[in-house]
C-alpha cells in the first residue's frame, strides 16, 4: 500500500526557501530519493504564499517510511528545520487499490 505524505513547512523572512535549497545543496534530497521504497520527494512553492513550501513525499509501504524515519537523515532534517525556525503541518494518505 503506497503512502503519500504532504508536509507544509512555514516560516518567516524566506526561511522556507532557504531550507529547501539547503536540503538540496547538502545532498539530503538526493539521498532520500535513492532510499529503498521512495517513490517521490519534491518541494513545491505556492504562488500566493512565499512563506510556505509543500513537500510531497511518497513511499511504497509503511515499512519503507518507518525505515526512513529511523535513518540518520531525520536528525539532519530536524536540525535544518530548527535552524530555519520552521513549523510543519503533516497530512498522510494511504493508497488503497481494490481489484
Amino acid at each position: 500500500m503506497a503512502i503519500t505524505i504532504n508536509i507544509y513547512y512555514t516560516g518567516m523572512n524566506g526561511n522556507v526557501r532557504k531550507f529547501a535549497e539547503e536540503m538540496k545543496s547538502s545532498g539530503l534530497v538526493e539521498q532520500i530519493r535513492t532510499e529503498k521504497g521512495n517513490l517521490r520527494y519534491e518541494y513545491f512553492f505556492p504562488m500566493d504564499d512565499r512563506e510556505t513550501v509543500l513537500l510531497i513525499d511518497a513511499w511504497e509501504s509503511e515499512e519503507a517510511l518507518d525505515f526512513h524515519h529511523k535513518s540518520p537523515m531525520m536528525k539532519q532534517i530536524a536540525a535544518l528545520r530548527n535552524k530555519y525556525q520552521l513549523k510543519m503541518r503533516v497530512q498522510k494518505f494511504r493508497e488503497i487499490i481494490k481489484e
